[in-house]
Formats: C-alpha cells, sequence, structure tokens
C-alpha cells in the first residue's frame, strides 16, 4: 500500500473524491460537469454515485455503435450533461443524458467507499421495485419510485449459467423472496464462462470474481415491448 501511495495519479484521485465539496442534491444544470464513482455499467446505463451528493445517478451515455462500455466499477469518472438531460422517464426518475463519452480519472476504493454503500443499500419496503415477477408495464410507472437498488443479499449470490440460451443469472435472497435477474455485469459473465461452470456460489464465486460479492446492483430497464425489466447490473464487493 506504501509504494501505491506514491503514485501521483492515486494520489489525485484520493484528493478528488475525499475534498469533494458536499451539496444535499444532485446539480443537474444543463451542461454541468458531474463526478461520479461507478457502481455499474451496460451498453444502456451507468449506475454511479454522485460523488458532490452521495446520491445515485443514472447515466445515459452516447455509446457509438457497437462500442461496448469499458467502464468498471469502483471507476471514478466525469460526464458532462447534455443540454437536454431528458428526465422524462416515469420508469427510470435518476436518469440523466450525457452530452459526450464520460472520462476515466481513475479508481477508488476502501473505508469510505464501504460507508457510502452501506448508506445505498435499499431498505426492505415490499417486494423489489414495488412488484413481483420479473417485470412490469411501463404505463403502471409514475416516477414515485427509484429504478436502482443496491442490495445486501441475506442468501447468496449465486452466480448461474443457462446452456440452451447462454444466459447468465444472478439468484439470491432478500427478506424472504427467492430472486433471479438476468446478469448483465460483463465481469461476472466472463467470469463464469471462464469456468465453464453452470453455476457458482460461496468461495468458488469468491474466487472466480477475485472478491466477495456482498451486494447485488439491480435496475429497471427501458420499456422492452411495452414492459420494463428487472435486472442485476453489477455484483460489488462490500468496498
Amino acid at each position: 500500500m506504501a509504494l501505491f501511495s506514491r503514485d501521483p495519479a492515486v494520489k489525485a484521485i484520493k484528493h478528488l473524491v475525499e475534498r469533494m465539496p458536499h451539496y444535499p442534491t444532485v446539480d443537474l444544470t444543463p451542461g454541468t460537469t458531474m463526478f461520479g464513482l461507478v457502481l455499474g455499467s451496460t451498453h444502456e446505463t451507468t449506475t454511479v454515485m454522485d460523488l458532490a451528493s452521495k446520491t445515485i445517478v443514472r447515466w445515459r451515455i452516447p455509446w457509438p455503435e457497437g462500442v461496448e462500455t469499458d467502464l468498471a466499477a469502483f471507476d471514478v469518472v466525469e460526464g458532462q450533461l447534455a443540454d437536454d438531460i431528458e428526465r422524462s422517464d416515469l420508469a427510470q426518475p435518476e436518469a440523466v443524458t450525457l452530452a459526450d463519452l464520460p472520462r476515466r480519472l481513475g479508481a477508488y476504493r476502501g473505508r469510505l467507499v464501504r460507508r457510502w454503500l452501506e448508506d445505498l443499500a435499499t431498505p426492505a419496503d415490499g417486494p423489489l421495485f414495488g412488484f413481483r415477477g420479473p417485470s412490469a408495464p411501463y404505463w403502471e410507472f409514475r416516477g414515485e419510485r427509484p429504478s436502482v437498488a443496491l442490495i445486501a443479499a441475506d442468501r447468496g449470490p449465486q452466480l448461474l449459467r443457462r446452456i440452451d440460451d447462454g444466459s447468465t443469472w444472478v439468484r439470491f435472497g432478500w427478506y424472504g423472496d427467492d430472486v433471479w435477474l438476468v446478469c448483465e455485469d460483463a465481469h461476472a459473465i466472463r467470469a463464469i464462462e471462464a469456468t465453464r461452470r453452470g453455476s457458482l456460489a460461496g468461495k468458488e464465486l469468491a474466487t472466480t470474481l477475485g472478491f466477495r460479492p456482498a451486494y447485488v446492483l439491480t435496475t429497471l430497464s427501458r420499456p422492452i415491448d411495452g414492459h420494463c425489466y428487472k435486472s442485476c447490473t453489477g455484483l460489488l464487493p462490500r468496498g
């Protein structure tokens, strides 16, 4: 650790994150520059914790056609909001649009991240996202519920690979519910594919991922044939 602390880039990220001015709410002024800590990233959406307000935000990033996200959990990123941030999606009230691709500044981990994740963890309040089953009709959403949930699983998680269609799933227990979600976490998908196993859990999953997963980042998709679907967009360590 002492060797890494002498790295100017590491020092710069530590200084940026730990001395970021604190604001009670997210600044959503068009054109504003935001700094975020990545929690999960797919081509559709990148979920970050806004470092200024410690609030979860979903970034719509204009990735070029055929280009997949290269952002990973706990990357520190800088993004500029578009002139029209498109806040009209009632199924994804946290989502905003960026003007361009974000800039990766480095990575940040440690005690503060552990505390932030504990604060962001979703409390028990009925079924995940307020409804049972894998999806709900888009017209039922009113912008009253978040479209992101950071779940501290009380059982699991378990990673499963379906041979028939090649899909990867995450299974976990949460306040009595047995939850199965399609996994969109690229790191987790690559990990189970490399093992050629049908399932991973416990120590085997921790060894394969390189960490013990403590949180399941879950999100709601954009409408697909009129329905928004639950998925896992990240498996995260405790910090």
